[in-house]
C-alpha cells in the first residue's frame, strides 16, 4: 500500500471518536453536565453521547481532583542541617540551593548594603583554589552555574548542572559554601554597582513610589525598607564580609534542597559525607524589628519633569499565619487582582482614570506585609484618581461583592495557584519556605481547601477589618507644582525630601557663604584680568565651543567630539558625537532632556541640577559674579601644579564650593577641584589646564586632563570657541 495513503488512514482512525476504542472507553466515564443556576441552561436538552457540544455552556466540567503534590524527603543531620530531596527524572539535570538564615534585616544600620555586597562578592571572588573568573570558565564549559545572593531574611548559594557533572559542580559548590575568598576588586565592583543604583534611584517615578511608600508603611528606620546610602556602602569592608560569613554559615543555620535526576539513597550518602562532620555553630538571635507607619495623610514626592502621577495608598498588612489569609487572598483578587477586578473595571475601564490600577491587603511569611493600593494617572486627574480609589473602598459596604464576583475570584486564584506548584522543583522551594518560617507541612495542600471555603461574608469581613481609609498614608509621585492645589481639599499635604544625601544627616542645604578675605579679592581680580577684563567679560552672554575629548569606559578611552553652546547663566546645548552615534543633550532650569536615534527622554532632576551647577562653575560664569555678595573668594596657601607655583583660591556660592589653583603672575587658572555627581555617586574631580587661547579679547583654557577620585578619567581639547553666537530658541525644544 502507498505509504502516504497508509499514513492518512491511520490518522483518520486515531482522530475519529466513533472508531476509537480509547474514545469509546472514556466516553462512558464522562460525567453528566453540571447543573447551573440559569433556567435556560438547565432546561437545555442533554447533548447526545459521542457528539460535539454546540455551546461551551454544555461542556461537562468535572470536579478538580484532589491536590496532592509530590512531597520532598526531609532529612535532619546530627549537626542540625535540614536537607530536602526532591526526585525528578524528567530530564538529566540537578539543581540545589542552600538557604542560610540571616539577611539584610540584621545588618548594622551604619553598614546598609553589607548583605548585598556579600551576596555579590561571595560568588564573583571565588575561593583560594579557584577565583571567580576561573570559576566562570569552569562552569561555562559544563553548561552549569553557581550563584549567590542576599535578601531581607536570608542569603543563598545555588547550583544547576547536568547529571553527569554533578560531582564536579557539587564539589565546587561546597568549597565556595564553606571557604570563600573575598577579593578587594570584586568588593569594589559590587560597591560601584550599588552606588550607581543610589545615584539613579530617583530616575523612575515607579522606583520612587516603591521606595517611599515602603518607608511610609514601615518607618524610615525599618530594615525591610531602609535604602543604602553612599556612606553606608563605603563603610563595608572586606573583614565585615568574612565576619558575616563566619557568623551565619554553619550547618545548624542552613536548609539545603536538591532536586533532579538522582538516586535518593546515593544522594543522601553523598550529602552526609559532605556535611555530617561539619560542626555546629552558635546561631545569633534575630533582633526585634519595630514598625512605625506614617500618620495618615497625603505625601508628595516632587518629580517636576513628568506628566503623570504614581499614587500609592499604604498601611500595615498581615502575616500569612493569620487565619484570615485565605479570605484575604480571594478579596485581593476580587478587588484589585487583575482585568476582572473591581478597581480595574471601574477606575480604568469605566471612568478612564488610570493607566494601571490594582493592589490589596499585603502579607508576608514572618512579619506584617504592606497593604498597598496602586494607581497611575495623568497629572490633571491626580485628585480625581485618589477620590475614585477611596470611593471604591466605600463601595465595598454599599455594594458588597456578589456570589458571581466571589466565584470568579476563587476560580482565578485556584486556577493560577496550580501553576505555582506544577513542577517538583517549585514544590520543593515552597516546602523549604514552610520549614524556614515554621509553617505546617500541609500548608500547601490546605491553601486550596481553605480558599474553596471562602464565602461572601468572609470577604466582606476581612475588607472591613483590614482595609481602613482612615489609616492610609497616600503617596503621590508627580509634578508637585501642578497637583498640590488640587490635593489640598483632600487633607494636609506633606512634601517629602527625596534628594539623595551625600553624607549622614541629609542633603546639604544652602549655606551662608563663608567669609572671603582681601587676598581672595585681589586674586579673583587677577583672574578676571587674565580672562580679558571685567568690561569685556560682562559682554559675553553665550559661548560656543568645539571640543574633542576622551572618556574612560572601563580600561578603554573612547574618543568623542562635543559641540557645546552655553547661554549664561544656566542653559546649554550639547551635541555629542560618539562611535555609537550622535547624542543631543539640552539643559535649562525648566527641563532637561537627552535625544538619540530618534528617541528622547527627560533627564532626572539630579542630572539636570548637576549640569546647571557645571555651567555656573565655568570660569567666565564665576568671573561675571566676582563682585556679587553671594560669592566669596578666599585665598589661602601655595601649591605646586606640575612644575608651576600656584596660589589656592577657595570660591563659595549657592551650595557650591570650588577650589582654584591660580598662577599669581598671569592670573591663569591652573587647576579646578570640586565635588561632582558621577554615575556611581559623588566624585572628587580635578581638572588641570595645560594651554590657553585668546579669541576676541577673551582668554580661555583650551586643553586639560581630568582626574576623578585621584584616578585618570580622560581629558579634552577645545579646537575652537567663539563668543555670543546666535542661538535659535527652538533648539531648546524637545524633539517630537
Amino acid at each position: 500500500m502507498n505509504k502516504k495513503l497508509l499514513t492518512f488512514l491511520l490518522m483518520v482512525a486515531v482522530l475519529s471518536p466513533a472508531s476509537s476504542a480509547w474514545a469509546q472507553k472514556n466516553k462512558q466515564k464522562t460525567p453528566a453536565p453540571a447543573a447551573t443556576a440559569e433556567k435556560t441552561e438547565a432546561a437545555a436538552p442533554a447533548q447526545a453521547p459521542g457528539t460535539i457540544p454546540d455551546s461551551y455552556k454544555k461542556v461537562a466540567i468535572p470536579a478538580l481532583p484532589a491536590f496532592k503534590p509530590q512531597q520532598p524527603t526531609r532529612i535532619l543531620l546530627k549537626n542540625g542541617m535540614v536537607i530536602f530531596l526532591q526526585v525528578n527524572h524528567e530530564l538529566p539535570l540537578l539543581s540545589g540551593v542552600a538557604r542560610i538564615r540571616g539577611g539584610s534585616r540584621t545588618e548594622p544600620a551604619a553598614k546598609i548594603s553589607l548583605v548585598d555586597i556579600y551576596g555579590d562578592a561571595w560568588r564573583t571572588s571565588g575561593t583560594a583554589k579557584m577565583n571567580g573568573d576561573q570559576m566562570d570558565d569552569y562552569l561555562e564549559a559544563r553548561a552549569a552555574k553557581i550563584e549567590t545572593d542576599g535578601s531581607g531574611d536570608s542569603t543563598t548559594i545555588s547550583f544547576d548542572c547536568l547529571k553527569q557533572d554533578f560531582n564536579d559542580v557539587f564539589g565546587l559548590f561546597t568549597e565556595l559554601l564553606r571557604n570563600p575568598d573575598f577579593k578587594d576588586e570584586k568588593i569594589a565592583l559590587s560597591k560601584d554597582q550599588i552606588r550607581t543604583s543610589i545615584a539613579r534611584r530617583n530616575d523612575s517615578s515607579q522606583g520612587i513610589a516603591g521606595r517611599e511608600s515602603g518607608l511610609l508603611a514601615y518607618g524610615k528606620d525599618n530594615p525591610y525598607v531602609r535604602p543604602p546610602q553612599y556612606w553606608t556602602v563605603e563603610a563595608v569592608k572586606k573583614e565585615d564580609l568574612a565576619a558575616w560569613h563566619k557568623a551565619h554559615v554553619m550547618p545548624n543555620n542552613i536548609l539545603l534542597g536538591i532536586e533532579g535526576d538522582f538516586d535518593p539513597k546515593q544522594m543522601e550518602a553523598t550529602l552526609r559525607k559532605a556535611f555530617d562532620t561539619w560542626p555546629k555553630g552558635t546561631v545569633a538571635p534575630e533582633p526585634a524589628i519595630t514598625f512605625a507607619p506614617a500618620k495618615p495623610g497625603i505625601y508628595v514626592a516632587d518629580k517636576p519633569e513628568v506628566n503623570q502621577s504614581e499614587i500609592r495608598m499604604v498601611e500595615l498588612g498581615i502575616d500569612r499565619k493569620n487565619p484570615d489569609y485565605f479570605a484575604i487572598s480571594v478579596f485581593n483578587e476580587l478587588f484589585g487582582g487583575g482585568f476582572s477586578s473591581r478597581l480595574f473595571g471601574n477606575l480604568r475601564t469605566k471612568q478612564g482614570l488610570a493607566y494601571s490600577v490594582g493592589g490589596g491587603i499585603g502579607s508576608a511569611f514572618d512579619h506584617q506585609g504592606i497593604t498597598r493600593l496602586v494607581i497611575g494617572t495623568k497629572t490633571a486627574t491626580t485628585a480625581d484618581a485618589i477620590k475614585g480609589l477611596l470611593a471604591q473602598i466605600d463601595e465595598l459596604k454599599t455594594n458588597p461583592p456578589s456570589e458571581a464576583e466571589l466565584k470568579r475570584a476563587k476560580d482565578s486564584v485556584l486556577n493560577s495557584f496550580i501553576f505555582n506548584f506544577d513542577t517538583p522543583g517549585k514544590v520543593l522551594r515552597e516546602q523549604m519556605a514552610y520549614e524556614y518560617y515554621g509553617y505546617p507541612k500541609d500548608f500547601l495542600e490546605r491553601y486550596r481547601t481553605e480558599v474553596d471555603k471562602v464565602t461572601v461574608a468572609d470577604v466582606n469581613r476581612v475588607a472591613e477589618k483590614y482595609l481602613k481609609k482612615n489609616l492610609l498614608a497616600i503617596l503621590v509621585v508627580g509634578n508637585a507644582a501642578a497637583i498640590e492645589q488640587s490635593l489640598a481639599p483632600l487633607g494636609p499635604v506633606t512634601k517629602l525630601d527625596i534628594s539623595i544625601p551625600t553624607e549622614p544627616g541629609g542633603t546639604k542645604k544652602a549655606e551662608k557663604p563663608a567669609a572671603g578675605n582681601n587676598e581672595g579679592k585681589v586674586l579673583i581680580a587677577k583672574v578676571v584680568a587674565g580672562l580679558g577684563g571685567a568690561e569685556k567679560i560682562a559682554t559675553v552672554k553665550s559661548l560656543h565651543q568645539v571640543i574633542t575629548a576622551t572618556q574612560k569606559m572601563g580600561p578603554a578611552e573612547v574618543p568623542i567630539e562635543i559641540d557645546s553652546t552655553i547661554l549664561f547663566p544656566d542653559r546649554q546645548i550639547l551635541k555629542i558625537k560618539t562611535p555609537m552615534g550622535e547624542i543631543l543633550r539640552v539643559t535649562t532650569p525648566e527641563a532637561a532632556f537627552v535625544a538619540a536615534q530618534g528617541q528622547s527622554r527627560e533627564l532626572p532632576e539630579s542630572v539636570k541640577g548637576d549640569s546647571i551647577a557645571q555651567i555656573k562653575r565655568e570660569a567666565l560664569a564665576v568671573a561675571q559674579h566676582a563682585g556679587d555678595a553671594g560669592y566669596t573668594f578666599a585665598a589661602g596657601g601655595a601649591e605646586k601644579v606640575g612644575d608651576k607655583d600656584s596660589v589656592v583660591l577657595h570660591i563659595a556660592f549657592d551650595t557650591q564650593k570650588v577650589k582654584w589653583n591660580v598662577d599669581p603672575q598671569t592670573g591663569h587658572i591652573l587647576k579646578v577641584s570640586y565635588t561632582a555627581s558621577g554615575p556611581t555617586g559623588p566624585v572628587q574631580r580635578e581638572v588641570t589646564y595645560l594651554e590657553w587661547k585668546t579669541v576676541d579679547g577673551i582668554t580661555l583654557p583650551v586643553k586639560n586632563t581630568i582626574k576623578e577620585n585621584g584616578e585618570a578619567a580622560g581629558g579634552s581639547e577645545t579646537k575652537s570657541f567663539d563668543l555670543n553666537p546666535k542661538v535659535d530658541e527652538k533648539a531648546f525644544q524637545k524633539p517630537q
